[in-house]
């Protein structure tokens, strides 16, 4: 019998994992049940770009939560209200699950540089001046936050469960072929000599 933590994601769950220098993982998944799995690539600041790679697994309940009247939050990364959760990027990074009953509201801090989307996983929300319906996403636009320093949500007759995804800006360019990413050519041919020798490590190793 498999070990219950033994590489097993359950519902809520998020596996945080940094390439950095390099680093092997493996896309297979086996389903156990209905399956909605949510993936995001963050490109890393500059001079963390070739840190140690890392990896985490957290689970939902390490996830501190902001309870409001109709509206449970939880922060998976950054900080609602008082309420912060644990870092495990090397990026600013807010991402929060937001679950409001209808006819709620909810306001969310962010700072003016951060850039970042929100995806609506059941229900109907106003976000900010839009509306949207489960399976739509909207995107912050450059300066959305910083008039009020508040992205506002608002649900009508139908209560909504959105994810908010939103982190600072790198403004760094970079360079991608395959499964390998730099800021430069260079860096990909020298990654790739890496991958092809042997020398990357592979995520259970971590």
């Amino acid at each position: 019998m498999r070990d219950r933590d033994e590489g097993v994601l359950r519902a809520g769950d998020v596996m945080w994992t940094t390439a950095g220098s390099g680093v092997i993982h493996n896309e297979d998944v086996e389903a156990f049940g209905k399956t909605r799995i949510l993936q995001l690539w963050m490109t890393l600041p500059s001079a963390e770009r070739w840190s140690r790679p890392r990896f985490a697994h957290m689970t939902r309940d390490a996830a501190p939560v902001r309870q409001e009247p109709g509206v449970s939050a939880r922060i998976y990364s950054g900080r609602s209200g008082d309420i912060e959760a644990a870092a495990h990027t090397y990026l600013p990074l807010t991402m929060i699950d937001i679950q409001m009953d209808a006819r709620r509201s909810f306001e969310q801090s962010l700072p003016a540089s951060f850039n970042g989307f929100v995806y609506v996983l059941d229900g109907e929300v106003k976000a900010g001046t839009k509306t949207l319906v489960a399976g739509e996403v909207g995107w912050l636009a450059e300066g959305d936050a910083s008039t009020s320093g508040a992205l506002h949500f608002e649900t009508g007759d139908v209560g909504a469960r959105v994810i908010l995804y939103a982190g600072e800006r790198q403004r760094t360019p970079i360079v991608m072929h395959g499964p390998f990413v730099g800021e430069t050519r260079a860096d990909l041919m020298r990654v790739s000599q890496a991958y092809i020798q042997g020398k990357l490590p592979r995520v259970s190793e971590l």
